[in-house]
């Protein structure tokens, strides 16, 4: 980026946006952020340089962001992005990480003419590992989508849509996904802990097998399949406990069903 970035919202997903787009280049004097919890602001202000505010009101009257990002919950939105429409000009996108929040009310709010692109991050993104599927509004222009691109790619790796329509199930798998990886370990350590190892050695097993092969399937460029395959040997135990897995009632089928049901709820709260 070349100009401006305005920041609304330094929260947990806010400020490891911010410190990720330091890191890699951006100038903290080309950074301000809007947060109304003004100890969280100073503390921010403390880690990157970046400029802060406590709010809209309190924005330079001569401002002209090339980025505008809105980083608040979904349920404030109706509070904060009115306040910013006089940033929308053709020279200034706006790129949302709310959860459930359309294009179609960013349009209605700051008006048709607006750019604006939508996108869902997931947790990861906290420690650089995020996934973040990004969708353009028609003005969007391709240097703009670069922009935004490099913006979210300091947290992690990104993917585009043309259709908002796929957001709901980009919601539904890498969105809430990485709840069910966590769950994945709680249940794992349940069942280790229920084998008869003692409690805080399952909870260690679990945790680390799961985040070591979660490494590992991040830098291998094999794909997930062929990992499994080359882990389990016929007849072996992992070969045993994949017949559970992979079975009639297994993972498969359980999978399906919850990201159909967190597609559905996406859809449900998106209307």
């Amino acid at each position: 980026m070349d100009g401006t970035l305005l920041l609304i919202g330094g929260g947990k997903m806010g400020g490891a946006m911010l410190e990720g787009w330091i890191a890699r280049g951006l100038r903290p004097d080309q950074a301000i952020v809007v947060e109304p919890d003004a100890a969280r602001g100073k503390a921010l202000a403390g880690q990157t340089g970046a400029k802060t505010a406590t709010g809209a009101e309190d924005l330079p009257g001569d401002l002209s962001p090339e980025v505008v990002v809105v980083a608040v919950k979904p349920q404030m939105m109706g509070d904060v992005v009115p306040h910013y429409r006089r940033f929308v000009r053709p020279g200034c996108v706006f790129l949302s990480i709310a959860a459930g929040t359309t294009i179609g009310y960013f349009e209605t709010v700051l008006g048709a003419e607006a750019r604006i692109v939508r996108a869902m991050p997931n947790t990861p993104a906290a420690v650089g590992r995020g996934m973040t599927v990004g969708c353009p509004n028609r003005h969007v222009d391709e240097t703009q989508r670069k922009a935004c691109d490099e913006l979210l790619q300091a947290i992690g790796k990104t993917a585009w849509v043309e259709d908002e329509a796929l957001m709901d199930a980009v919601t539904g798998v890498s969105g809430s996904g990485p709840a069910y990886i966590f769950l994945l370990a709680e249940s794992l350590a349940k069942a280790g802990e229920a084998a008869g190892l003692p409690a805080e050695l399952a909870k260690t097993l679990a945790r680390q097998t799961v985040a070591g092969a979660g490494e590992l399937l991040y830098q291998s460029p094999e794909e997930a399949a062929t990992l499994r395959q080359n882990v389990t040997s016929p007849g072996g135990t992992t070969a045993e406990a994949l017949k559970v897995l992979m079975g009639p009632w297994g993972w498969q089928g359980v999978i399906d069903r919850a990201v159909a049901a967190a597609t559905e709820r996406s859809k449900e709260l998106s209307s």
